[in-house]
């Protein structure tokens, strides 16, 4: 099930790039972006209460919190960059350099979280620097 859920991702993500950028036209970045977190917000709770899961707040930890809350300023900040991108270059350079985000996150899940950073890891990581370059160059 997570791969189908990976797979939409994706497919939501390569949406997002092309309606941003669409949308974006004659609009101030800061001002898009807030304007796509509100809907993005508003979706989230949505779904929370769609789900009826408001009543898991009172059990996370300050630990949970406190790392949610910086995952929430990191994506602010991708969001806010990927935006300021998209307005000034073209989708098919952004998008690339965007996923290169694939690799970071392989190399800081093996820092970080100790995860297994294998030959197959290794050649997937330089495969996607490759085919960004390729892409972007």
């Amino acid at each position: 099930m997570w791969l189908l859920f990976a797979v939409l991702s994706a497919v939501f993500a390569a949406l997002t790039s092309i309606l941003a950028k669409i949308g974006i036209e004659g609009v101030n970045s800061n001002l898009a972006t807030a304007i796509r977190t509100v809907v993005v917000v508003l979706m989230s709770w949505g779904m929370v209460f769609l789900t009826n899961t408001q009543g898991g707040i009172a059990q996370i930890s300050k630990k949970s919190w406190i790392f949610l809350i910086l995952s929430g300023l990191a994506t602010g900040a991708s969001w806010l960059c990927y935006y300021r991108a998209l307005q000034m270059g073209e989708v098919s350079k952004v998008a690339p350099i965007d996923k290169m985000s694939v690799v970071i996150t392989l190399v800081l899940a093996f820092i970080f979280l100790g995860e297994e950073f294998t030959t197959r890891s290794l050649i997937g990581c330089v495969l996607i620097g490759a085919g960004t370059l390729v892409m972007v160059l």
